[in-house]
């Protein structure tokens, strides 16, 4: 059998096309899109909790930091940081932070993720290597799938961009789960009104 009819044999026995599967997945069933995001983030290890306003979230954020493990402090709200991260031209620098805080773009309420860009980061490293993770993330940012996720993502106006959902964590060994493995040992989502 030659090369010609093998391709007729190919395009003889080609399969019927089928339409594509449908992506218009259930919603939420009716559950706020704040509250399945808060349920979400705590079943992977997360924490939660929602600012009535803009001061409330710096207050509660202080709050935790006046606890004193945290030293070397980075990140969106600048009234708190002690760390300058555009000062930092070598990544290993970033090994003494201990609180980072970013403001997300988007999340997502199936699985508690939030969306961080490059240009919110600064460093792409920061919310890996920091000991602890503070997002920030208004009520009108939520999506309730990853589908509307990345149909709402302007991804191509930079270089890099990552979804976070939870602190780190490992099950490797004998399943046993251990969270705080590989990069924060926590994660605080504080949720702001949609005006703030």
């Amino acid at each position: 059998m030659g090369k010609a009819d093998i391709i007729k044999a190919v395009k003889a026995n080609k399969p019927n096309e089928l339409p594509l599967p449908s992506l218009d997945f259930p919603s939420s069933n009716g559950q706020s899109l704040p509250s399945l995001f808060e349920e979400r983030l705590l079943a992977g290890g997360g924490e939660f909790f929602f600012a009535k306003s803009r001061v409330e979230a710096e207050t509660y954020i202080q709050s935790r930091i006046k606890a004193g493990e945290y030293k070397y402090i980075a990140g969106a709200l600048k009234s708190l940081n002690t760390f300058d991260l555009a000062s930092i031209q070598d990544p290993h620098e970033l090994e003494l932070l201990n609180l980072s805080v970013f403001e997300g773009e988007l999340g997502v309420a199936e699985n508690g993720a939030i969306w961080l860009s490059e240009d919110r980061l600064i460093h792409r490293a920061a919310p890996f290597i920091t000991q602890h993770l503070i997002l920030l993330i208004r009520e009108d940012q939520l999506v309730d799938k990853m589908h509307a996720a990345y149909a709402a993502l302007r991804y191509h106006d930079y270089g890099h961009g990552v979804f976070i959902a939870g602190p780190s964590k490992t099950a490797d060994i004998e399943q046993s789960l251990v969270v705080g493995a590989h990069g924060p040992k926590s994660l605080l989502v504080v949720m702001l009104p949609t005006e703030a």
